[in-house]
């Protein structure tokens, strides 16, 4: 498959802090990444650097080939990158139905097979964002990204503070999306084995740098170096 996005040896930060240092990846159509580490290492700043909300201090990141360091974010979204960030940004004056369309973009994505995979929007679509318990919250702000129909979804902690049943949800959606391979994913996720499972790729941070790379199966499979790299033990 071809390349999809690259970043080339990535400086980035607030202002003059430099939090990312030297960040090499490469992704393809399709691809699925796990971004893992401990609290704090930058892995939500990997995330908004490629959506251009940080201080590039050095190298370069490439879009389909293209050099995007100077992109704005609303070009980088119509580009391909969707984004569903911690925060969730529910809009109060807006119900569910119009968090979906007021962002929609034409493709595979529309409110009929968002409504498959999330029945309870569908239940809920005449509902207030901030009207929603915590789950629908998420299931919203992952469905109002699919509506732009990203070529890759950026997935910044989905399952964090959800409910068992909630999580088994996602999982499900998640999952759905990894395996159809029309759509390349990146989950940063605290629950490292939830996320080694969904994906195909690995990728660990410590201190802003990236210290580990693998397939997400060996590295699920090697219990000893998963629990050293990331210290969580679920």
């Amino acid at each position: 498959m071809s390349e999809l996005l690259a970043l080339d040896n990535v400086s980035a930060g607030y202002g003059e802090s430099v939090v990312l240092e030297g960040i090499s990846l490469a992704l393809n159509e399709g691809d699925s990444l796990a971004l893992l580490g401990r609290n704090g290492v930058g892995k939500t700043s990997l995330l908004v650097t490629l959506m251009g909300l940080t201080r590039l201090h050095g190298g370069s990141i490439r879009w389909r080939g293209q050099d995007i360091a100077r992109v704005p974010t609303y070009k980088r979204a119509h580009a391909g990158l969707g984004w569903v960030p911690q925060e969730r940004m529910m809009y109060p004056s807006l119900t569910v139905e119009e968090h979906l369309t007021v962002v929609a973009r034409p493709g595979e994505w529309n409110l009929q097979k968002i409504y498959e995979i999330f029945p309870r929007l569908k239940e809920r679509r005449a509902n207030m964002g901030n009207q929603l318990s915590g789950g629908e919250q998420q299931m919203l702000a992952i469905a109002r990204a699919l509506m732009i129909n990203p070529s890759l979804l950026l997935l910044d902690e989905p399952m964090e503070g959800l409910a068992p049943i909630i999580v088994q949800e996602l999982m499900r959606v998640i999952a759905r999306l990894v395996s159809h391979g029309g759509m390349s994913v990146i989950v940063v996720e605290q629950h490292a084995r939830l996320a080694l499972s969904l994906t195909q790729k690995a990728i660990v941070l410590d201190r802003g740098r990236i210290v580990h790379q693998s397939d997400s199966a060996s590295l699920l499979q090697d219990k000893e170096k998963l629990d050293r790299l990331v210290a969580v033990a679920a």
